[in-house]
C-alpha cells in the first residue's frame, strides 16, 4: 500500500507534515533532515525541488530555493541523495516542485525515479488540472504515485469535487489566495473556508498549508481537516538553529504555545 494512503487510514487527525527545500541550508543536508524529522515524530515530509521562479512561494522559501541552487542542488542530485532513503526512513515522502524542472527531467523518467527511491507522491503547484487529467494522471497512476492537488478559498465547488473524484492521497488546502509564509492567526473568513470544505463530505482527507506557524494556526487548521503542513516556519528555523534536530524541537515547541 502507498505510504500516504496508509498514513491517512491509520491516523485520522492531527497529522503534521513538514516541508523543507532540498539542498538547504547545505547541499548534503537533505537526508539528515529527513531522518531527524522522522525521529522527532513528524508524520509526513514534503521535499521541495528548488527552482529559480517559485511563483507560489513567499520570500522565505524563495531564498531557500536560491541558496539550494547556489549550493549545486538539482533534481538529478536529489534522486542520488534519496537512493537509499528507504533503508532509514519509513514515513511518507512527497516531492514538491514546479513543472519546468520536472519536464526537463522528463515526466515519466521522474515518476520512475520516484518509484525507485521510494517517493510516495508529488505536488506540482503550476500543473493545470486539465493537463494532469489528459497527459499525466495515467503515468503517475502506473507508478502508484499520488498527485496531490491544491485548492484555495477561490476554488469553485465544482472544481473541488472534480479534484476529489480524480485524485487520491489527500487534498492540499491552501489557507489563502497568497504565497507561502508564516502567519500568527487565521481570521474568521479563512476558518469559514476550512469549515465549508469540511462540510462538503469529500472522499479524500485534507491538509491545510500556507501560514501554519504556531499553536493558534495549527489548531485552526486541524479543527476542520486531518492535519496541517508547515513550511516557511521550519525553513526559518533551519536558518536560525544550529542543527536540524534543534530546528524541529523549536518547531514542535511553538505548536504547543
Amino acid at each position: 500500500m502507498n505510504r500516504i494512503t496508509n498514513l491517512f487510514e491509520t491516523k485520522k487527525d492531527g497529522i503534521l507534515s513538514v516541508y523543507f527545500t532540498a539542498g538547504y541550508p547545505e547541499l548534503n543536508d537533505t537526508v539528515t533532515i529527513l531522518k531527524e524529522l522522522e525521529a522527532k515524530g513528524i508524520n509526513m515530509v514534503e521535499v521541495g525541488i528548488p527552482f529559480s521562479d517559485p511563483m507560489a512561494d513567499g520570500p522565505v522559501i524563495q531564498e531557500a530555493a536560491t541558496q539550494a541552487l547556489r549550493n549545486g542542488m538539482s533534481l538529478h542530485r536529489l534522486f542520488d541523495q534519496l537512493k537509499d532513503i528507504r533503508k532509514e526512513v519509513q514515513i511518507p515522502v512527497i516531492l514538491m516542485g514546479y513543472l519546468n524542472p520536472i519536464m526537463q527531467f522528463g515526466f515519466e523518467a521522474f515518476c520512475k525515479k520516484c518509484a525507485e527511491v521510494g517517493v510516495d507522491g508529488m505536488i506540482i503547484p503550476d500543473l493545470p488540472f486539465a493537463d494532469y487529467m489528459a497527459d499525466y494522471k495515467a503515468i503517475a497512476d502506473r507508478y502508484d504515485l499520488k498527485m496531490v492537488m491544491l485548492i484555495t478559498p477561490e476554488t469553485s465547488e465544482e472544481r473541488v469535487r472534480l479534484i476529489d473524484e480524480h485524485t487520491s492521497g489527500f487534498i492540499y488546502m491552501v489557507s489563502s489566495a497568497a504565497t507561502t509564509g508564516a502567519q500568527q492567526s487565521f481570521d474568521e473568513q479563512k476558518q469559514a473556508y476550512f469549515h465549508r470544505i469540511n462540510n462538503m463530505g469529500l472522499r479524500n482527507p485534507r491538509l491545510v498549508g500556507f501560514g501554519i506557524s504556531n499553536k493558534a494556526t495549527f489548531e485552526a487548521a486541524t479543527a476542520n481537516s486531518s492535519g496541517a503542513i508547515i513550511g516557511s516556519k521550519f525553513i526559518q528555523l533551519l536558518k536560525s538553529e544550529a542543527t536540524a534536530a534543534g530546528a524541529i524541537d523549536k518547531l514542535l515547541e511553538g505548536l504547543k504555545e
